[in-house]
């Protein structure tokens, strides 16, 4: 890894850290992270998701976030929850231990941190896609895998 790279991931790892509250299980995503055992849920606006997302993912959303929408998941489901970089996931875990599922974990790092890893992401019809939804330029410089779009 270049020096330059080093340091841009160090420096995002660092944001994280310091925006995230750490109130629920976190999961930190690298190119060996298995997810295959968790309902993953996107937590990202609709227009985000639509963009690309974690193969398998549920979209869920987090302004208009209804516990509704995952009323069919037993309480013992293992979750993964993602959005950008954690925050709205984190968010979203912390409704969904009040609303009783216990078994819930925070990406780390969202969805930036997964294709900086060199994961794949698939677009809405399912096939791979190297976009992402940067969410807003100040936040989407934090992207350094892929194409970046605003739309």
């Amino acid at each position: 890894m270049s020096a330059l790279r080093a340091e841009s991931v160090a420096a995002f790892d660092a944001m994280v850290r310091v925006l995230l509250s750490h109130s629920v299980p976190e999961l930190s995503v690298d190119a060996k992270t298995d997810v295959s055992t968790f309902v993953i849920l996107d937590t990202r606006e609709k227009s985000e998701f639509e963009v690309s997302h974690v193969r398998g993912a549920i979209w869920v959303g987090y302004d208009d976030f209804e516990i509704r929408r995952i009323s069919h998941l037993p309480k013992v489901s293992r979750i993964l929850l993602y959005c950008s970089v954690g925050y709205r996931s984190e968010k979203v875990a912390e409704k969904l231990r009040i609303a009783g599922y216990r078994n819930v974990t925070n990406m780390v790092g969202g969805i930036f941190a997964w294709v900086n890893s060199g994961r794949r992401v698939v677009d809405s019809k399912g096939a791979p896609t190297t976009r992402v939804h940067g969410y807003s330029r100040a936040w989407g410089v934090w992207v350094n895998q892929g194409t970046v779009v605003y739309e």
